[in-house]
């Protein structure tokens, strides 16, 4: 039983650790093992995150590309006789503003459906291979490949006239619900959507964003920067379930049962619309702003971007539990029956899907590469003080060939690969 609390308590630590740095002053003493994080120097650090923001983050002619592909997928549809009704909703990291340049788009095709009776896969395979013949018809797509197998049936094209990837599902409500909660989340704190981008440009150069050969999606670690976010000491964000307490497929699976044997039942999603989502999110958001005033975390987006590392540099230890951004802390495994069903190298719950694991597409062998991609990473930060003054090192650690050698940074031996991430296992 000792040995069971023993890696709980020592993540436990560590997340402490990092946050009580932000909060001690200078006059205050301090323990050896604090003392880890007021040693290093961060402002190299500090200076290339700046730079490689100025990068990656979207500006205005990103975010107006985007709304004309939109636009132009809407008009496609209304041309076509079959989709005649339907409506085009755009979800994933471009609602919740979490999108970076080079980002792809999700968009959802919401078919015209008065008694909001489920929609089949069939049916959405059938639409999506609908939109695919409108698509060629105009002439306005490339590299189209249509998915329909997947859990969320998909088809993926660019946009020949706006070079926007664009992943189109049909009726994905529980993507657009996410998004917009996350869209929410991303409203209390400027950091949290930089320490995104800046994470998931970091597991794009280490090939550990690519859930199709058994890495990390983009989905996951997105919970892990908001876990990480819950963690600290004052806290910068709430657990979600302070936000929005609700499982959303539970939910919606409740409805549709009933349906299935014919019974007549309260429309559920009329509770779950957006405007419903919005008043909710705003409301307990401005609640957690008024209980935490005055307690402020004050730690720079560096200081957060080292002790993120650092806080999963043992990410292995965790096998016998749960990363749960809904609770906000570390869960055990064997505490909930339902997520015993399947065995995962990593679990990241779903917060919206729970007992879904985000992380369900990374692979025994693969999780090796994740450990190792945190390990090495935690130990440049703390252990190596050159590294921290070494700017072509930081730039090949933290982002993709491409971006740094736009920054000046030199080539390096990188085990960076220009993979799709697949559309299907992201929201965000």
């Amino acid at each position: 039983m000792v040995q069971a609390a023993s890696t709980s308590s020592r993540f436990l630590r560590t997340t402490r650790l990092h946050g009580s740095s932000t909060s001690t002053t200078p006059a205050e003493p301090a323990a050896s093992a604090m003392s880890i994080w007021r040693v290093p120097n961060y402002d190299v650090l500090e200076k290339c995150t700046e730079d490689i923001l100025s990068l990656i983050k979207p500006v205005e002619g990103d975010r107006n590309k985007r709304i004309y592909a939109i636009q132009e997928l809407a008009d496609t549809i209304y041309s076509a006789g079959a989709l005649r009704g339907a409506s085009v909703k755009p979800f994933g990291s471009f609602v919740s503003q979490l999108y970076a340049k080079s980002g792809d788009l999700d968009v959802s095709v919401e078919l015209f459906n008065a008694l909001n009776l489920p929609i089949s896969k069939r049916k959405k395979q059938d639409t999506l291979r609908e939109v695919r013949r409108a698509l060629q018809k105009r002439g306005i797509a490339r590299h189209m490949e249509f998915i329909p197998n997947a859990r969320v049936p998909v088809l993926q094209y660019v946009s020949n006239q706006y070079g926007i990837s664009c992943d189109i599902s049909i009726s994905n409500y529980p993507g657009r619900i996410k998004s917009k909660i996350f869209y929410w989340i991303n409203t209390l704190d400027d950091r949290f959507g930089d320490m995104v981008l800046l994470v998931k440009e970091w597991a794009k150069a280490q090939n550990i964003n690519d859930p199709k050969n058994g890495t990390l999606n983009s989905y996951s670690l997105c919970l892990l920067v908001l876990f990480h976010f819950q963690t600290c000491e004052p806290a910068i964000l709430p657990p979600l379930k302070e936000i929005y307490e609700g499982n959303i497929m539970e939910d919606i699976s409740d409805k549709i049962s009933l349906w299935e044997y014919g019974l007549p039942v309260m429309d559920r999603r009329a509770y779950y619309n957006e405007k419903h989502l919005d008043e909710v999110c705003s409301i307990n958001i401005e609640r957690f702003r008024r209980q935490n005033m005055g307690q402020r975390n004050q730690s720079s987006l560096s200081h957060l971007l080292a002790s993120f590392f650092h806080k999963f540099f043992r990410i292995d230890a965790l096998s016998d539990k749960v990363i749960s951004t809904y609770t906000g802390r570390l869960e055990r495994i064997q505490d909930n029956p339902r997520w015993m069903d399947k065995s995962y190298s990593l679990f990241v719950e779903d917060p919206f899907e729970k007992p879904d694991n985000a992380a369900r597409a990374v692979g025994s062998f693969e999780f090796q590469d994740i450990v190792n991609a945190f390990s090495n990473a935690s130990n440049k930060f703390v252990s190596d003080a050159h590294a921290l003054t070494d700017r072509n090192g930081l730039l090949s650690l933290l982002c993709t060939p491409d971006v740094g050698s736009k920054l000046g940074g030199r080539a390096s031996a990188s085990r960076y690969t220009n993979t799709l991430v697949s559309p299907h296992d992201r929201f965000l």
